[in-house]
């Protein structure tokens, strides 16, 4: 190990000295730490704080034609980033992953056309090396434009209409549908009803898929409600669950947001959870385990789902291809169901 002058700002050939390492070596860490072992990168990582190097993010910029940042990009209205909370979990987790590579996470959201225009030359214009793209529906043209364009780009869920043509990060929502619906009706539940969320959407279609599957000839059209991921759509498409089939005794929501809505319209109406209904969301969000009963629920890896989008982002930027990822759920029993 060496030792630097403290009155002058540190380097990365200082960090190098300090880590024992090459200066390659300490670049690679500071640019993604890809092929550094686990020991040389926790050495310069050691030697970074010991030092108190900073990258400058200027001259990197200039040296290598990259904005050292990422886009984060929400195509859906503002308020769902404060309203529905897998969506600052995603956040947190892609921030907490560029947190230790000197790189900057940008919050983008286009609500409209107009927006995702805006957005499109936003980032064509290099500002940002690619994007995590959280939220897709098949009939926005924006993602096809950025891939058009060669805009490094990674997508959660399996994105409709291109399939394994852009790399993405999902889990098997059908299977893990059909999961929670083998579990309503294991637990003696026959009058199920679903309410899912957009079909554009990869978990709004591939949820009933998985739904109806498990439900067989047991699935009754008229039980289907597709809406928008909204505790008030949720609260809405119950009352006309309700409506039209009032002997329902189980309901599968696509997401706890749905959930939530759910039980207030089931509430309003007269109706005991589970006693007389029971009701399972999908996403294990933080909403499910406080909300009051605890939902029962399908959980997603959130972190690891966010960890993996930004490795695979950056190895696309880099040239490394990466073929699609599916990851585990899991079923999480609680009290409504």
């Amino acid at each position: 190990m060496g030792s630097i002058d403290s009155t002058r700002k540190p380097t990365i050939r200082d960090v190098a000295a300090v880590a024992g390492v090459s200066y390659g070596t300490v670049s690679r860490v500071i640019n993604g730490g890809h092929w550094v072992s686990p020991e040389a990168r926790t050495a310069v990582e050691a030697a970074i704080s010991s030092t108190g190097y900073t990258a400058n993010h200027a001259a990197r910029s200039l040296a290598t034609g990259r904005s050292n940042s990422l886009a984060f990009l929400l195509t859906e209205p503002q308020h769902l980033l404060f309203s529905d909370p897998t969506f600052a979990l995603l956040l947190r987790g892609a921030t907490e992953a560029l947190a230790s590579r000197s790189m900057t996470l940008v919050l983008l959201i286009a609500d409209g056309a107009k927006e995702q225009a805006e957005i499109e030359r936003y980032v064509r214009a290099g500002h940002v090396d690619g994007v995590l793209l959280v939220s897709s529906h098949e009939s926005d043209s924006l993602l096809a434009s950025l891939v058009a364009a060669g805009v490094p780009t990674v997508c959660t869920g399996i994105p409709l209409g291109r399939g394994a043509s852009v790399p993405n990060v999902s889990v098997d929502e059908a299977a893990s549908a059909a999961m929670m619906t083998r579990y309503l009706l294991d637990q003696g539940h026959r009058r199920i009803g679903v309410i899912t969320g957009p079909d554009d959407t990869p978990g709004g279609r591939f949820r009933l898929v998985g739904f109806r599957g498990e439900m067989g000839e047991r699935f009754d059209p008229d039980l289907v409600e597709q809406v928008r991921y909204e505790a008030v759509a949720g609260e809405e498409a119950m009352m006309r669950l309700l409506e039209r089939a009032p002997d329902i005794d189980a309901v599968f929501a696509a997401s706890d947001v749905i959930a939530v809505g759910a039980i207030t319209a089931l509430r309003k109406a007269g109706k005991s959870v589970p006693g007389d209904v029971a009701v399972a969301g999908f996403d294990d969000s933080g909403l499910a385990e406080t909300h009051d009963p605890p939902l029962t629920t399908v959980r997603q890896p959130w972190s690891q789902i966010s960890h993996e989008m930004v490795d695979m982002l950056l190895d696309v930027i880099g040239g490394t291809p990466r073929e699609p990822v599916v990851l585990p759920t899991s079923l999480v029993v609680r009290e409504t169901a």
